[in-house]
């Protein structure tokens, strides 16, 4: 414009010229300052080994300025597609010589490999003529596991005494078990049926029997991978809800000295790990766990009872991970349920759909939307029926929202245990 203007008027054209020569001067010097010498920026990305599925993981990148002047930075990662973040830009200011590490969050929803692209670092002096990019980190691919930090968040509360705080409860022993330990001195408590009346003959003092829960009892979860266990809820599928909840219960089992082990079925048999409870049966477990996908098909009961009755010899708790669509679902398969129940303490344990609390907290006053409540209504009571049907025939179940099933599983276990079942 000013040149335009400067056709008309020759005091304006040299000033016009001037600005340009001074505009380009110091584009030049924006640039020298820069360009001036190599890796004058560093950047890291320092994502952790594996994420947590389900979790909230934290990603941290390593910045360092080099520069002899402070700059302007533009942080553009390049997040796994699985995000779908495509505006990720952090800007920040950093003096000479100084470094700094900032964060940002990740949510994986699902298991699997995770690819970064390229850290992208953008560098500008105070002048903000020149822009110099710089690349770092060029493809990196973390994998995404069962989750292992609910896993570790339970232990350290079971370790810390905190159960009931976070809705997970202490049960009372009902009786003792029948594996002695040692004999000791009555303390006020002590339950008066286990006091030895000869050991308190002789020492002319209360002595008392002291027990200890049985051990190396064994825990399988067994997680049907069929087309129903697909839902999602808050992003996760009820498969990787109930694999994050069997990683839980295994490492609280195995903390317990009990034995773990894994069972997957769909139409198909899947994995089979034997309960143990050695150093590496947890990380057996982890990498099991990790490989578990949907199968798109009905699962198969039959085949799954004669698995269990040819590969477990040992009366075990069972706890079966599913989700049956229907009343009559469930029923198709109960008579291969009452024969697991037989040999083994079943627990089945199926989800409650929460999309429906919405719409039986609505009124309609419309025929469509009293027809759809109708049927959500439907559904609810069909769950429950699912519940007295099990029961009714000695068929431990969890009716429970998805958001909820890793405390009500670790519940479970405990009620089991100290009601002597297992």
């Amino acid at each position: 414009m000013l040149f335009i203007v400067g056709y008309f008027s020759e005091l304006v054209f040299v000033y016009t010229k001037i600005l340009t020569i001074v505009f380009f001067v110091l584009v030049l010097i924006d640039q020298f300052l820069l360009y001036g010498g190599k890796n004058r920026f560093f950047a890291r990305r320092d994502p952790p080994e594996k994420l947590s599925n389900g979790d909230v993981n934290v990603i941290s990148i390593f910045l360092e300025n080099s520069y002899t002047i402070p700059v302007t930075i533009s942080v553009i990662d390049e997040i796994p597609l699985q995000f779908q973040v495509r505006d990720f830009n952090y800007t920040l200011k950093l003096s000479p010589k100084a470094n700094k590490i900032i964060t940002y969050n990740l949510r994986p929803v699902k298991r699997g490999e995770y690819h970064f692209g390229a850290l992208n670092i953008y560098v500008t002096s105070l002048l903000g003529l020149v822009k110099r990019r710089y690349k770092f980190d060029n493809g990196a691919m973390v994998p995404v596991y069962p989750s292992f930090m609910q896993m570790h968040k339970y232990e350290l509360i079971a370790i810390s005494q905190q159960l009931p705080e976070t809705g997970i409860k202490r049960m009372r022993k009902i009786g003792h078990s029948m594996e002695f330990e040692t004999i000791r001195e009555y303390v006020p408590g002590d339950d008066p049926r286990s006091i030895n009346w000869r050991a308190t003959a002789r020492k002319s003092d209360l002595m008392i029997n002291h027990y200890r829960d049985e051990k190396s009892q064994q825990v399988y979860c067994i997680i049907d991978k069929g087309r129903t266990m697909q839902l999602p809820f808050e992003g996760l599928s009820l498969l990787d809800y109930s694999i994050n909840a069997s990683l839980v219960l295994s490492n609280i089992a195995i903390k317990k000295q009990d034995k773990a082990g894994l069972i997957t079925f769909s139409d198909k048999m899947g994995a089979l790990l034997p309960a143990d409870n050695k150093r590496s049966q947890l990380k057996l477990i982890l990498e099991t766990l990790y490989n578990q996908k949907t199968r798109y098909l009905e699962s198969d009961y039959e085949m799954l009872y004669a698995r269990t009755r040819k590969h477990l010899h040992q009366r075990a708790l069972l706890l079966l991970f599913s989700n049956f669509g229907s009343l009559e679902g469930l029923r198709r398969q109960m008579p291969f349920l009452r024969k697991i129940a037989r040999n083994h303490l079943l627990v089945v344990v199926f989800f409650e759909d929460t999309e429906l609390d919405k719409l039986l907290g609505d009124n309609p006053s419309e025929v469509e939307g009293i027809y759809i409540k109708t049927i959500a209504e439907q559904f609810v009571l069909e769950k429950k029926q699912m519940v007295k049907e099990l029961e009714a025939v000695g068929i431990h179940s969890i009716l429970i929202p998805p958001a909820k099933l890793t405390m009500a599983v670790i519940n479970k276990y405990l009620e089991l245990k100290s009601r002597m079942l297992i």
